[in-house]
């Protein structure tokens, strides 16, 4: 449960951690799953035995199956608007694909807080840019930076 703050103290956490997630475990059964939902089989998803033959050497997560963790990500934040009713996805600013997730590996976002802007009266449009990594290695899998609206 993340610590509520008033917008007063919320605003000054701006380039501040707002936490990391637990791992989540990527595997084929949760890229078919999602191939099946979005409609793309591309065979570097899918096809086991020729994704072993390609650039990869193993089946790749969708980039967009990747993306598609935020809004699960975004709930492990450490911080919230003291009074918000609810939050809705307000939408993405940056978004780059950096590495490619392995099927079999487990990713987790680490969230700042990167912006903070009153947009009507009531309604606070938050962006976290979150940096999902892959466990094991260097190189983050994507960087991107979500959208929230918290309505108070």
């Amino acid at each position: 449960m993340p610590e509520r703050l008033p917008l007063e103290k919320f605003k000054k956490l701006i380039g501040q951690d707002n936490g990391t997630t637990e791992w989540i475990l990527i595997d084929q059964d949760k890229i078919n799953r999602f191939a099946e939902v979005t409609g793309d089989h591309q065979w570097i998803h899918v096809d086991i035995e020729k994704a072993k033959q390609g650039p990869f050497g193993t089946p790749i997560a969708h980039g967009f199956l990747t993306l598609s963790l935020l809004p699960v990500f975004s709930y492990s934040g450490k911080y919230a608007i003291e009074g918000a009713k609810m939050t809705i996805n307000y939408g993405l600013n940056k978004v780059r694909f950096i590495n490619p997730v392995p099927v079999g590996s487990r990713v987790r976002s680490k969230m700042v807080i990167t912006a903070v802007e009153e947009k009507k009266p009531n309604q606070i449009l938050v962006t976290n840019t979150h940096t999902i990594e892959i466990e094991g290695q260097e190189k983050p899998a994507c960087i991107a930076e979500a959208l929230g609206m918290f309505f108070l």
